[in-house]
C-alpha cells in the first residue's frame, strides 16, 4: 500500500470479513466468537477487530514495515479493550 492510500472503515470491515470468511489468522475468528460470547453484538465486534487491524495498517503505512500478526493477535486478546488507542 502507499503511503498516500488510506485504508477507509469500510475497507477494513471487509478485510475482516474476508479473514473471516479464509479462516486466516483464526484468531479473528476466535475474538469474534469470544466478543459474541460475552453479548457483543456481531456488527460492533466486526468493528472492534477492524479497530485491531487499523493499527497495523497504519503502521506499516507510517513506517514502510510488515505486517506485525503476533501485534495484531495481542491487540486481538485486548478486545474489548483499545489500550493502542492511547498510545503515540
Amino acid at each position: 500500500m502507499e503511503n498516500d492510500e488510506i485504508m477507509t472503515g469500510d475497507m477494513l470491515v471487509e478485510t475482516v470479513e474476508n479473514q473471516l470468511a479464509e479462516g486466516n489468522p483464526i484468531k479473528v475468528k476466535e475474538t469474534l466468537m469470544r466478543l459474541m460470547m460475552t453479548g457483543t453484538p456481531r456488527e460492533e465486534a466486526i468493528q472492534m477487530i477492524a479497530c485491531a487491524l487499523s493499527v497495523e495498517v497504519f503502521d506499516v503505512a507510517k513506517n514502510e514495515g510488515s505486517f506485525d500478526l503476533k501485534r495484531y493477535s495481542e491487540n486481538l486478546n485486548a478486545l474489548p479493550e483499545m489500550p493502542w488507542e492511547f498510545e503515540d
